[in-house]
């Protein structure tokens, strides 16, 4: 089969790998209808993922048809359309019963897909824990629309659980990437009083206020002016998907005392938090990689059409293709969002 891998930093190639086999009892092997390229790929080829292995399959976001499931998995039958989850989680060491999957304690939990173990940018997957890292794809629900359930979709959910979002709250997006865009679509769940999506490139701005037309779609020479009107001296909720300094600061300086910053972006370097500069904020930050454990909510919640990210979709490969994909992508163009890859 044809998968994309991971040789060296600075380097994917397009190669021949067999076809996965099933290892144990809880894995199934998924035929891969659909992939995307997430900016994690980037990182991984840019040497910023350290724990990335060489050789692997990358692609960590997809959706596809269970081929063929241990004698241990319960959930999921051949035949099954499925969401494969961008984290394997056991489902039963302390982190995973408290709902901290991203840091399940075996060797293959957290984020393992298309990183340390080969991933979904290929024809096939293997996927560990199947009865977790599995969610059936209801009737009527596109692969188009099922396909960032995994990853960005669920980073999004996740981003505005655990910033704890309320009816009525003043909510800031820094990013309008996909996961900017993920995230103000589950925000918007919350009915919050206001919800302010700030982006420096003009192309996102529109391309966000239509996704969003109840969104405040604004450029960072504007946010210290709209925030300036916030009854609180600030946002309620800050969810920072951008992933930059400039993004960083301006996550921590435009919420309001005693609120709530979730940092849900995967960073390149590292951040300063200038402590004497916050100081009597008070702010609570909560960071780290999401914890994919409600995929099969978001996916009810894109069956009843409260939620479609579909539209973040504005290019489509196919998978003999995926080096000109993944230059497209790169290259940050407008009119570039998500790339979908189609084996």
């Amino acid at each position: 089969m044809l998968a994309y891998t991971y040789i060296s930093k600075g380097r994917f190639e397009l190669r021949e790998k067999p076809v996965p086999e099933i290892c144990g009892p809880r894995d199934a092997v998924v035929k891969v209808t659909l992939a995307s390229i997430c900016t994690s790929d980037l990182h991984i080829k840019r040497g910023f993922v350290p724990r990335a292995a060489e050789g692997v399959t990358v692609g960590h976001e997809l959706v596809g048809v269970a081929e063929e499931v241990g004698s241990g998995v319960k959930n999921v039958r051949p035949g099954d359309r499925v969401c494969v989850n961008v984290e394997t989680y056991c489902g039963e060491c302390w982190f995973c019963r408290r709902g901290y999957v991203n840091n399940c304690a075996d060797k293959n939990g957290g984020w393992a897909l298309g990183c340390r173990i080969d991933g979904g940018q290929a024809e096939y997957v293997r996927v560990p824990f199947a009865d977790t890292g599995l969610t059936k794809i209801p009737d009527g629900v596109s692969d188009e629309c099922a396909l960032f359930v995994g990853d960005i979709l669920a980073t999004g959910y996740w981003a505005v659980k655990i910033a704890e979002a309320e009816e009525g709250d003043a909510v800031l997006i820094i990013g309008a990437g996909p996961v900017g865009l993920c995230a103000a679509m589950c925000a918007r769940l919350k009915n919050p009083s206001r919800m302010i999506v700030c982006e420096k490139d003009a192309w996102r701005r529109a391309f966000a206020k239509r996704l969003l037309p109840e969104a405040e779609c604004v450029s960072p020479a504007q946010l210290g002016a709209v925030a300036s009107t916030l009854p609180r001296g600030g946002a309620d909720r800050v969810l920072e998907c951008g992933g930059n300094a400039e993004t960083f600061e301006m996550a921590w300086k435009y919420a309001r005392p005693n609120a709530v910053v979730v940092i849900a972006a995967m960073y390149e370097q590292p951040q300063v938090l200038p402590l004497p500069d916050m100081y009597g904020k008070n702010l609570i930050f909560k960071t780290g990689g999401v914890d994919g454990c409600d995929c099969a909510e978001i996916l009810k919640l894109i069956a009843s059409g409260k939620i479609d990210a579909s539209p973040v979709i504005t290019h489509t490969f196919a998978l003999k293709d995926i080096a000109a994909a993944y230059e497209l992508f790169e290259s940050g163009a407008d009119g570039v969002m998500k790339i979908a890859v189609r084996p």
